[in-house]
């Protein structure tokens, strides 16, 4: 089931966050995910952010910001099982149009995003990283 963010949940979903990225983002170095740890863990909680949760455990979660998807992230051990595509289904019933930024790196990531309707609309640099992505969006028809 999906549900919003609790308090009570911050712990749990920033590890998924830090976990997920250190994972995906390989060619970033991991002391630059850890450094934001604590940051992220505040953001989150005056963040709108929804949690995919089973069985009374959370397996990934998707934040938005406006109509930008700020990351969905699963859990290692569930990914490749639609928690994603849910996630976003999830967003795309609340929204018109969504954006994201995905690094060009993260072919994986990508090629989800294409499945699922974005496209890719510019290329840019993320300045926090030096590492290259596109911008990409999604329109309701």
């Amino acid at each position: 089931m999906i549900r919003e963010l609790r308090k009570t949940d911050i712990n749990r979903v920033a590890d998924i966050w830090l976990d997920t990225n250190l994972k995906a983002h390989y060619f970033i170095p991991a002391r630059y995910w850890k450094s934001n740890f604590e940051l992220v863990k505040e953001m989150l909680s005056q963040a709108e952010v929804y949690v995919y949760e089973d069985d009374k455990e959370i397996h990934g979660f998707i934040g938005l910001s406006g109509e930008y998807i700020e990351g969905i992230f699963v859990s290692d051990e569930k990914q490749s099982q639609g928690i994603g595509k849910f996630l976003l289904d999830h967003a795309k019933d609340r929204k018109p149009k969504l954006r994201l930024n995905v690094y060009k790196q993260n072919t994986r990531a990508i090629s989800f995003y294409q499945r699922e309707g974005f496209e890719i609309q510019d290329e840019g640099l993320d300045n926090a990283t030096g590492e290259k992505d596109y911008v990409m969006t999604w329109q309701q028809k």
